[in-house]
């Protein structure tokens, strides 16, 4: 299978040569002389020097200073507003997942792959009986630090609508429902929100601009995905300049279903060199036993291009419902003895080098 060979600091990273979901087949470099590979990277880099124009400027204020972490708690939390909220599923979407914009002044900063806590309105019975707030709901920020209008006075959440279906009465029961999340996909602009955070230091970036990213998400999981892209293909960041390779994995139920699916489209095409995306498309897809293409079918299509990024120092994040990991896990391990790879010996050295991350709910 052709490689293409780029540095990633002192060490060789091979990239992928199957198409992208675009089409643009990435070079073979097989074929190439050793002066050949050297003039794509030198390609390579000067195209994504002249891209660098059409990123946009940013506060680079927002890049001093040290990691936020529990700037604001629940017994003290920070009152913001909403700004707007946005349905980004399709009709056909087996849900309703919301882009929510939230005004925050630059007040409760962060950093791309932290979370925020959300406070619903309201209260609940405790099993004493007593009426108590209810508790906070954790979300994933879907925003760079600079947010969606790249001034840092915003952020963003990517909320799925969590309904109970009754199956006797053949209807949605909302006694059932989600508080957190239909608080916030029925909020309106200028509607109060209370936040506590940011926490979390598990999805962060790596420092090095020349990193492999390796992003695997199901649903709402691709939110601090999109803080990562925004961050490296948007945003004109004079210290961070990504030339590194980031590759999404994202699973979903159809089409319908696919979260910021233009803006990625955007992406791909400014940047096919450096940026890829691949859909387990659950109820459209099939895997290669015929069955239904869930996201550790999706990646086991690319196990040689994976297996050999994160054997050359990638880095490799799962954001999404926890019941996704189980069957990544087996795939990787079985992959892996098919390798004549022992898999806890591979899978220890990641984590011990920081490539591994997972975050999920």
């Amino acid at each position: 299978m052709g490689v293409q060979t780029i540095l990633n600091g002192s060490l060789p990273v091979t990239l992928p040569s199957h198409k992208s979901v675009l089409g643009r087949p990435v070079r073979n470099a097989r074929s190439q002389t050793r002066c050949g590979r050297m003039q794509t990277r030198v390609v390579a880099q000067a195209a994504a020097q002249t891209e660098q124009k059409a990123k946009t400027k940013v506060p680079t204020e927002l890049e001093d200073g040290e990691l936020p972490l529990n700037t604001f708690s629940p017994k003290k939390p920070f009152i913001a507003k909403i700004r707007s909220v946005e349905k980004i599923t399709g009709p056909k979407a087996t849900g309703e997942t919301c882009h929510i914009i939230i005004d925050t002044k630059g007040d409760i900063p962060f950093w791309e792959g932290q979370s925020y806590g959300v406070i619903p309105p309201g209260e609940k019975t405790n099993s004493r009986g007593k009426k108590v707030p209810h508790g906070t709901r954790l979300y994933s920020i879907a925003a760079s630090r600079y947010g969606d209008n790249f001034d840092g006075k915003t952020t963003s959440l990517c909320v799925r609508r969590a309904t109970f279906w009754d199956s006797e009465k053949n209807a949605e029961d909302p006694e059932k429902a989600g508080i957190c999340s239909n608080f916030l996909c029925n909020a309106k602009a200028g509607d109060e929100i209370k936040m506590t955070g940011p926490t979390g230091k598990v999805l962060l970036m790596p420092e090095d601009p020349n990193a492999v990213y390796i992003m695997v998400a199901t649903g709402t999981g691709i939110a601090p995905y999109r803080a990562f892209w925004r961050r490296q293909f948007l945003e004109d960041v004079p210290n961070f300049k990504f030339t590194g390779l980031s590759w999404l994995f994202m699973g979903v139920a159809n089409s319908d279903a696919k979260l910021y699916d233009e803006e990625l489209k955007d992406i791909l095409n400014r940047y096919p060199d450096q940026f890829r995306v691949d859909y387990a498309l659950s109820r459209e897809q099939k895997n290669k036993k015929g069955g239904k293409m869930y996201i550790q079918d999706k990646v086991e299509e690319y196990a040689d291009e994976v297996f050999d990024l994160l054997d050359n120092g990638a880095h490799i994040y799962f954001c999404g419902l926890k019941g996704m990991m189980p069957g990544i896990q087996e795939m990787l391990e079985r992959v892996s003895g098919e390798k004549g790879m022992v898999w806890e010996d591979f899978f220890g050295k990641l984590k011990k080098n920081g490539q591994w991350h997972v975050e999920v709910y």
